[in-house]
């Protein structure tokens, strides 16, 4: 990885799922923009704020993909991230370990 790019895997669920209130919503119905989570993979040598294992939010729509040894990852950017949720943000009691 170069520069400030970050490799992430995208957290997939391409059929059905179910609502907060349990209705089931099929894999063809037209979903707003909305915000994703991925796992990081990979980091270039001038990434600060994410390492590999931290899920961070991003926008699906600016993302370039790439395939590696038969798995789809997504490049990006480090300032094309939106949030990112780790275990070593957790300081204190009152901390979400949710990093914006």
């Amino acid at each position: 990885m170069l520069h400030d790019r970050v490799l992430v895997r995208q957290d997939t669920s391409e059929g059905e799922r179910r609502s907060g209130g349990g209705i089931l919503i099929p894999a063809t119905a037209a979903v707003g923009k909305r915000l994703a989570w991925a796992e990081v993979v990979a980091v270039g040598q001038n990434v600060r704020t994410v390492e590999p294992g931290d899920r961070v939010l991003y926008d699906p729509e600016d993302r370039a993909e790439v395939e590696v040894r038969g798995v789809a990852y997504v490049l990006m950017r480090e300032r094309d991230l939106h949030a990112v949720a780790a275990d070593r943000f957790e300081g204190s009691e009152d901390s979400t370990g949710l990093y914006l």
